[in-house]
């Protein structure tokens, strides 16, 4: 009979605690952080970083070695193609534990056991690179809104300078009109101002004219009549 690992016992033996280390280790490399009970985490803490750093290596007895833990061939290659690489300048200590109280109902010290993303020099390289990359691109995006509200301005300058040009002409041709009409208005008045007193002169003459046509058929009468007074004598 096998000799138990040291430490609690999970599961009914050993092949039921082996089948939950290996599940409980898929699902860790799967989502990169799981929520389990603080025993659970610590034993399964040793089996994800031995499967890592089984995987730092990538030959096939490695994978095979990791393929009789975790049955799941997509979770085998994603811990091949992305986390071993991950740690591949660093030796040990891929996984993180951290306690997050009490579970309800047992009362279970729970805990949250994560692989680690960042810290590893390679990691924290490409990290600054990609730092400098967007503070250079943020650089040249400032510099591209500069430039087209620099543009902006001058074209609001240049149409206002248009706008002011505009008027200014419109008001020197106003102007040039005026003044070539100003002589026609002078010649028109001092002909208007000849023709004052000779209107003058006839509207004085018009009440005599009237007082004349009134009086007109008088004078025609008186001289119808005098031939008949003659004929009488």
């Amino acid at each position: 009979m096998p000799k138990p690992a040291k430490g609690p016992r999970l599961g009914s033996g050993p092949a039921h605690e082996r089948l939950l280390l290996g599940t409980l280790a898929a699902q860790l490399i799967q989502h990169g952080r799981i929520r389990t009970t603080v025993t659970k985490a610590k034993r399964l803490r040793p089996v994800a970083e031995k499967l890592i750093s089984a995987a730092k290596k990538g030959d096939l007895p490695a994978r095979r070695r990791v393929m009789a833990v975790i049955s799941d061939k997509s979770v085998v290659h994603h811990l091949f193609t992305e986390i071993g690489p991950r740690f591949a300048q660093r030796d040990g200590g891929y996984t993180r534990i951290t306690k997050v109280g009490v579970r309800k109902g047992d009362n279970s010290s729970m805990a949250i056991i994560e692989i680690l993303t960042e810290g590893t020099p390679a990691k924290r390289a490409v990290v600054s690179q990609a730092d400098a990359i967007a503070k250079s691109a943020a650089k040249r995006d400032d510099a591209k809104k500069a430039s087209a509200a620099r543009v902006a301005d001058r074209d609001s300058n240049a149409k206002k300078i248009s706008e002011r040009i505009a008027n200014r002409l419109s008001a020197a041709v106003s102007e040039i009109e005026i003044e070539s009409d100003s002589p026609k208005k002078a010649t028109a008045k001092k002909a208007a101002a000849k023709k004052a007193p000779a209107k003058k002169a006839a509207a004085k003459k018009a009440p005599a004219k009237k007082a004349a046509a009134k009086k007109a058929p008088a004078k025609k009468a008186a001289a119808k009549k005098a031939p008949a007074k003659k004929s009488a004598k």
